[in-house]
């Protein structure tokens, strides 16, 4: 089942209303914290040394990635967001990053009373030197293996005691060491007994870990590597959904497909819904500013970092919210619509939103 123009423009009215119901929800997520640097440049001679270019230097910005860019991406919408994680231990300069993750996350107004310090961690950082607006080179500063059994534990104690409070909870993850199966199974077993909805970003297939889980939120390349097969048309990416849904064990599993929009599979529902991408003509921008040009009538441009934790931020927050999921993956494509319109990890505000279901309900 596919959302036809007409289905859109109803969808999209109706969507408007939801808009305002997201804020002051409270959820909470846990995973996989980093900060995501950039350095800007101009690029217009190639270095002597090697056939690269050099990159001259004129400035730095930095913003949350990861799960913390799913926690971004849930306070711009007005949510009240408790994160959880786990970075390196010490002050600035000698966890520098940690530092900045800590107040990057304070100024988009996240609790980070869950983030904890551990020396024989560092915080993760990825740099991104762009120039001229042409993505470069990426250079990635992490550890990868699972947490000390002791900060584990003292994470799983900082979760439990918020529990309660949650309307929903996000694990995201990036395979950094935070989510592993005992974890996941410990998370979703408290959360079952609380009767909080969790919504997941996967990076591994964790066969039992997620079961319960009320919805999985994957792109088309995970999705085939999760099942070992490659999705191609259709009726693969069909069949991959129902496998999925029983792998998993969830109710739901929404599959991204970037400029083909995405698909819901539900366990409920025997046909799976497909909604097509929103996009506009994009003139690359700073990252977290507008670059969508609706003059122009040229063909779309995505840049899709950090889209998939928009969608799975915005799906958890709309169904929290009491919408139904193919209302709340309606919602989040629409906000993933926006964000591609931007360069680099970037979230949605609510005007920004309004303003797109706006047009499209015309």
């Amino acid at each position: 089942m596919s959302t036809s123009p007409t289905d859109l423009a109803q969808s999209a009215t109706r969507l408007r209303r939801l808009v305002p119901r997201l804020r002051g929800k409270r959820l909470g997520v846990v995973g996989d914290l980093m900060l995501d640097r950039y350095l800007w440049g101009t690029a217009s001679r190639l270095s002597p040394e090697a056939a690269v270019p050099v990159v001259d230097f004129a400035e730095q910005s930095e913003c949350l990635g990861g799960a913390g860019n799913v926690a971004a991406n849930l306070a711009a919408l007005g949510a009240s967001v408790e994160m959880f994680g786990v970075i390196g231990a010490g002050k600035a300069p000698a966890d520098e990053p940690g530092a900045s993750l800590r107040k990057d996350l304070r100024a988009a107004d996240i609790s980070d009373k869950g983030v904890l310090s551990d020396a024989r961690r560092i915080t993760t950082v990825k740099t991104r030197i762009i120039a001229r607006h042409q993505h470069i080179v990426r250079v990635d500063r992490e550890r990868r293996e699972p947490l000390h059994p002791d900060t584990q534990g003292r994470l799983l104690r900082a979760l439990s005691a918020s529990l309660k409070n949650l309307d929903a909870l996000i694990l995201s993850d990036y395979d950094k060491g935070i989510i592993t199966d005992d974890f996941a199974e410990k998370v979703l077993g408290a959360a079952h007994k609380l009767k909080v909805p969790v919504f997941i970003g996967p990076k591994r297939s964790m066969l039992y870990a997620y079961r319960g889980a009320k919805a999985i939120v994957c792109n088309a390349k995970e999705a085939g590597q999760f099942l070992a097969q490659t999705l191609t048309d259709e009726k693969s990416f069909d069949e991959a959904g129902r496998k999925l849904l029983s792998h998993f064990g969830c109710e739901a599993v929404l599959i991204t497909r970037g400029e083909n929009g995405m698909t819901l599979f539900q366990e409920s529902s025997l046909h799976p819904l497909h909604i097509p991408a929103i996009g506009f003509e994009v003139t690359y921008a700073r990252v977290g500013k507008s670059g969508i040009d609706r003059s122009s009538g040229g063909r779309q441009v995505f840049d899709v970092t950090g889209a998939g934790d928009t969608v799975l931020s915005v799906l958890a927050l709309a169904a929290a919210a009491g919408a139904p999921l193919p209302d709340a993956a309606r919602l989040a494509n629409a906000a993933a619509g926006v964000v591609v319109g931007k360069l680099g990890t970037a979230s949605v505000a609510p005007d920004e939103l309004l303003h797109l279901l706006t047009e499209l309900s015309r």
